[in-house]
């Protein structure tokens, strides 16, 4: 891969927390209940810190990552999600915000997959686990919202 395709990708991805980061901001700007306020503003928090993360690695010579130049990264095959919205009704915006978690992780998989030195994996190997991380508590919000059982 090019430095400036890998430069394409990460800027790409700071696109995707900034879209992260307003859509939480927002709903805990909106919810009222103390726990999902809390659950975003949270996510929103981590989103930011993956942006700076990402931009610090722009500062870096990034032709010093080595990725399988004979790879089809299909970044361009990558349809767009609809835009968040703090307009969703709670059960949709979760399930966008899984599904961008989800978008997310399995990028930052997928290049540390790619990635041909043990520092660039590790990098982004550690961001697809902070988005695992974040589906998986989105995940337990929406099950507890669309199937609440009464015992």
């Amino acid at each position: 891969m090019k430095p400036e395709d890998a430069k394409k990708i990460i800027t790409t991805a700071i696109d995707r927390e900034v879209e992260s980061y307003t859509f939480y901001h927002g709903i805990a700007d909106k919810v009222k209940a103390p726990a999902l306020k809390s659950l975003f503003a949270e996510l929103a928090g981590e989103e930011k810190k993956h942006r700076e993360f990402l931009q610090g690695m722009l500062t870096k010579d990034i032709s010093k990552m080595k990725f399988d130049p004979s790879h089809d990264y299909k970044v361009a095959d990558v349809l767009p999600s609809p835009p968040l919205s703090v307009e969703m009704k709670p059960i949709e915006g979760i399930v966008v915000a899984i599904k961008k978690e989800l978008e997310a992780m399995q990028m930052y998989s997928q290049m540390a997959n790619l990635a041909k030195d043990t520092e660039t994996q590790f990098l982004f190997s550690q961001l697809a686990n902070m988005e695992r991380g974040h589906k998986a508590r989105l995940e337990d919000l929406y099950t507890n919202m669309a199937f609440p059982e009464v015992w």
